[in-house]
This record gives C-alpha cells, sequence and structure tokens, in this order.
C-alpha cells in the first residue's frame, strides 16, 4: 500500500468552484480516515506497507502508517499532519483524530447541501467544542502519579491495541521508569522531555525479557586506544566539546622554513601545545574524558600513561545526556575548566562487546536525570515496531505527569460528549438557531464514529450496541463504553479502562480546528515556478486549476 488509493469524485456540473472544492476536500479527507478505519482498537487489523526500497513494513499504528502514503491531493496532506501534530503533541490518539476529523467533514457535507453557509458551520463548532471540553472535564477523575499501581493500568491501555500486548507489564514498567527518571521539577513547573534524555538503544539479537531501562547512560562506542580500561568503579569523568589535537590554521595559512631545523621546531611546538591541554585535563586527576570532538595520537598516548580513559566523536546529544546522567558540565574550552565541572555521579563505566559492535555503559549513576532503554529483540522490524509502540506507552505516562487526569474509554467520553451535544442542540431555539443546531447534532453523530468502530473492529453488532450505549448515556451513565475485545458495552468502573483526559481533549481540539479549517476552502489553486510563467498551458497555464485537484484524482 505505497501509493495512496484514488480519490474519485463526480461533481454536479452547475455547482460553483467553491462547492466543488469544498466537496472534493470533504471526499479526500473521507477516503485517509477509511484507510485507518480497522487500525482503532485492541482488535485492529495491520496493514502492510511496501516502502520505495522494497522494505516491508507491518503496524497497525495511526501515524505510521499515514508517514509512509504518498498523497497528491492537498486535503489528504492536510490530514496526514493532523496524525503528526496529534503524535507531536500527546504521542498517543493518531488513529482517532484521523478517523473523527474524517466524520466530522462527512457529516458537514450534509449540512452544505442544505446550503447552510460554512461560516455558520464553522461558529456552531467553536461553540461545540466548548461544550465537549466542559463535559470531558465533568466526567474526568484525578489520578495519583506516584501510584504505581494506577500509573501501569493506564500505561496499559495504550499498549493494549498494539504489537507489544504479549509483554505488556515489561513495556509498561520501561515506560513508567524511564518517564520517572526524565521528570525534572524547577519550581512550580514539571518538565518532561523524554525525546532528548529518554533514548531508545536498539539492538537485535537476544530476546524481548532482557530489554530494561539502564540507570544511565549507553554508547555505541568504544576506547580510543587499545590499552585504554574498560572497567572503571566510580569514575571521574570530564565532557568536552573541544578537539584535543592541534589546531589547524585557516585554509590561507603559510608556513616558510629558512633554517633545517624549523621544520622539527614547528613539529615541536605542536606536540607541546596537545600536552599542555592533556596535562590541563589531568592535573583534576579524570578516570574518563569524552569529548564530541577528535582526539590526536599524541593525546591518546599521554592518557595512558596517566591511565585516563577517552572516548572521541560523541554526539552531542549523547553528550548532554551523559551531563545530566552523572552530574557533570560540558567545558567548551580546556583552559576555563574547573573542579565543579567534573561529574562524579556514575557509580561503573564499562566496555561490553554485544554482537559484532562495542558498547560504552555509564550505569550505577546516583541521580540520573537521563536514561537509556535498552531493546532487545530478534530482528530490526519486529525492534522498530516495539520501540514505536513503547514511544506510545512513555508519552502516555508523560500525559499524565503533566496532566494527572483520567477519563473513562472504550468510546465512553465521546458517547458522553455526543449524548450532551444532541441536549445542547434542543436546546439552542429562536430564529435562525435551527441551522446551529444542525451543526451540533452533526458533531454529536460524529463522535458515534468512535464506538461504532470499536464495535466493528471487534465484530461485534453495531445496532444493538450502540442503541444500548445510547440509552445508557441519556440516562446519565457516563462510564459505560464498548469492551474492544468483545465489541458488547461495559461499566469503564468495573472494567477499568482509563485514559489520559489530555489525550481525549488534543484529539477532539485537533479534529475540530481541521474540520473548520478544511470548510474554510473555498477553491484549489496550484502555484506556477516562476521559470515557466508565460510557457503557455503546458507550464501550468498562469495558476491554471487542475483537473486533480478540483474534481478528480
Amino acid at each position: 500500500m505505497s501509493q495512496t488509493p484514488v480519490f474519485v469524485m463526480n461533481t454536479a456540473p452547475e455547482r460553483q468552484s467553491g462547492r466543488k472544492a469544498q466537496i472534493s476536500n470533504i471526499t479526500a479527507a473521507k477516503t485517509v480516515a477509511d484507510v485507518i478505519r480497522t487500525c482503532l482498537g485492541p482488535k485492529a487489523m495491520l496493514k502492510m506497507i511496501l516502502d520505495p526500497m522494497g522494505g516491508i513494513l507491518l503496524t497497525n499504528d495511526g501515524n505510521a502508517i499515514l508517514r509512509e502514503i504518498d498523497v497528491a491531493h492537498p486535503a489528504a496532506k492536510n490530514m496526514l499532519e493532523l496524525s503528526r501534530t496529534q503524535d507531536e503533541e500527546c504521542g498517543d490518539g493518531t488513529t482517532s483524530v484521523i478517523i473523527l476529523a474524517g466524520e466530522i467533514l462527512a457529516h458537514s457535507l450534509s449540512l452544505l447541501t442544505r446550503d447552510i453557509h460554512p461560516v455558520v458551520i464553522i461558529s456552531a463548532y467553536s461553540s461545540a467544542l466548548s461544550s465537549a471540553l466542559s463535559t470531558i472535564k465533568s466526567i474526568s477523575i484525578p489520578i495519583s502519579t506516584s501510584s504505581d499501581t494506577e500509573m501501569l493500568s493506564l500505561i496499559k491501555t495504550s499498549i493494549g491495541t498494539k504489537f507489544v500486548k504479549r509483554w505488556s507489564d515489561l513495556m509498561c514498567q520501561l515506560a513508567l521508569r524511564a518517564v520517572r527518571t526524565v521528570t525534572l521539577t524547577e519550581g512550580p513547573n514539571t518538565i518532561v522531555d523524554i525525546k532528548r534524555y529518554a533514548r531508545v538503544e536498539k539492538i537485535p539479537g537476544g530476546e524481548i525479557e532482557d530489554s530494561r531501562v539502564l540507570n544511565g547512560v549507553l554508547l555505541n562506542k568504544d576506547v580510543t586506544h587499545p590499552h585504554m580500561r574498560r572497567h572503571i568503579v566510580n569514575p571521574r569523568i570530564i565532557l568536552l566539546d573541544c578537539p584535543l589535537e592541534y589546531k589547524k590554521g585557516e585554509s590561507q595559512t603559510n608556513m616558510e622554513f629558512s633554517k633545517e631545523g624549523d621544520w622539527a621546531r614547528a613539529q615541536e611546538i605542536e606536540e607541546e601545545q596537545v600536552k599542555r591541554l592533556c596535562e590541563r585535563l589531568i592535573e583534576l586527576k579524570p578516570d574518563l574524558v569524552i569529548t564530541e570532538k577528535g582526539v590526536s595520537d599524541l593525546a591518546q598516548h599521554v592518557f595512558v600513561q596517566n591511565n585516563v580513559t577517552a572516548l572521541r566523536r560523541v554526539r552531542k546529544s549523547d553528550n548532554n545526556r551523559i551531563a545530566l546522567a552523572v552530574g557533570a558540565t560540558i567545558v567548551n574550552r580546556i583552559e576555563d575548566i574547573r573542579e565543579s565541572d567534573v561529574g562524579e555521579g556514575c557509580g561503573l563505566f564499562k566496555i561490553e562487546k554485544i554482537g559484532d559492535e562495542y558498547f560504552t555503559f555509564l550505569t550505577e549513576c546516583r541521580s540520573p536525570k537521563a536514561c537509556t532503554v535498552l531493546l532487545r529483540g530478534p530482528s530490526k522490524d519486529i525492534l522498530n515496531e516495539i520501540d514505536r509502540n513503547l514511544a506510545d506507552a512513555m508519552s502516555v505516562a508523560r500525559n499524565a505527569v503533566l496532566n494527572p487526569i483520567l477519563c473513562p474509554g472504550g468510546g465512553a467520553t465521546e458517547m458522553a460528549v455526543s449524548a450532551e451535544l444532541h441536549k445542547r442542540a434542543k436546546s439552542v431555539g429562536g430564529t435562525g438557531k435551527g441551522q446551529e443546531a444542525a451543526a451540533f447534532r452533526a458533531v454529536a453523530e460524529a463522535l458515534e464514529v468512535i464506538p461504532r468502530v470499536l464495535i466493528q473492529n471487534a465484530g461485534g453488532n453495531v445496532v444493538r450496541a450502540l442503541t444500548e450505549l445510547r440509552a445508557k448515556h441519556a440516562n446519565g451513565e457516563h462510564s459505560w463504553g464498548v469492551n474492544g475485545d468483545t465489541g458488547k458495552i461495559v461499566d469503564m468502573k468495573e472494567y477499568g479502562l482509563y485514559e489520559s483526559a489530555s489525550v481525549k481533549i488534543q484529539t477532539l481540539k485537533t479534529a475540530i480546528e481541521a474540520a473548520r479549517m478544511l470548510l474554510r476552502v473555498d477553491d484549489v489553486v496550484q502555484a506556477v515556478r516562476k521559470d515557466q510563467e508565460g510557457g503557455g498551458a503546458g507550464a501550468g497555464g498562469g495558476g491554471a486549476v487542475p483537473e486533480e485537484m478540483m474534481e478528480a484524482q
């Protein structure tokens, strides 16, 4: 499925281009949503994607699927961006947001055919969003982020629909431990940067059960000289962002020698400069020197004589994580280095050979603020899928730490919001309010798509289950949702399925905002490249609307 499905679109010739463009956009968005409809819930189907190089990607992660698809329609591209936005913001709910946005736009089509102006629909959608957000807050419950049981059951909900469900206990523990390690509290603010400080290192080989969170950092590096120590307990660590080699002149520098001994003297001066740098470092009695730049042969020789181990060309991101893990400061000029810059928070430095490569472990750190998740598995494909699933789990844990409230899962929250919007639609009275009520009902009906798709994917009876669910929510029983394994309705308080409220809020905001934006578009035109201007019809025709964008692709 490396190519996008073709968007087939027949438009009535008497319609104006504005309506035609809106219908085309809505059809494109709905087609993208239909591609990943079956990827929602614990009984989700997998998609097999063939990449241009002939590789195969097997996944049910909405964002991973849409990232690989190639589309030409601008509205479809906009839908793919939604999934990416949701992934950046929350890390979870990437499939839900596409399905929901597609359904809201599909229901908007009937409003447009009734000649309701898009501005009226957009205004009503904004009111519906604020009403939906207040409903979510009213049915949410707080969570204790210090309780392992509560946090693990929350993380399990995100992993329950994924490939790693078999190892869910292990993955939940890994995600929770990694997030707790990188959580920084600065006054009233809590910062959880899992992208920069919780790195996932994938090493093929071994069993998935061998995966663990290291109390420190793992690097794919070996020492620069074979005689350097590969095992140090409680090392003193210096981190550098400067080279330990002679600084060459600029490209225009020339040296002229008049006497025979001058060349040898010039070489000696270079060596003296490097030795001076090394001696300045050795004064601080380090056991380990790590630099982002190079280490010359002479510097290595000096370090070996003084029993100092060196690592070179370490990535900047890795160096930052080492600094947070061992309590060192990265130094830019060796002349400025002080005793307080030396890190002493690491318990063990060791180098191990795993497979064909050498790995550096800086572990047993006393109070690390960065960590490495070491993933083992039988093949690269499986490790990549585990990595994607673990990223979702860590994002859910991060969301709970930043915003510790939960709402019922299994489509219960969507049904509760839908029931509330139906009530609002009835209460909207007065002249000219009928159009607004219709837009409220459109969002309310669109929200039912989440429980409906969950029932369909589980092979349940859609009509019966949805009717029962509507009846429960009409009576104010907001915690009833769909059991994704059986397709039957169940009380989420007993079933124990709760999701992070921040994911639900972001999903609704993103989906409704996308629908509002696409409804505002009333014409699609293609820009002309500067070098093609004046080239006639074959060169683009001066901004003519391409047929595949306006009518069909």
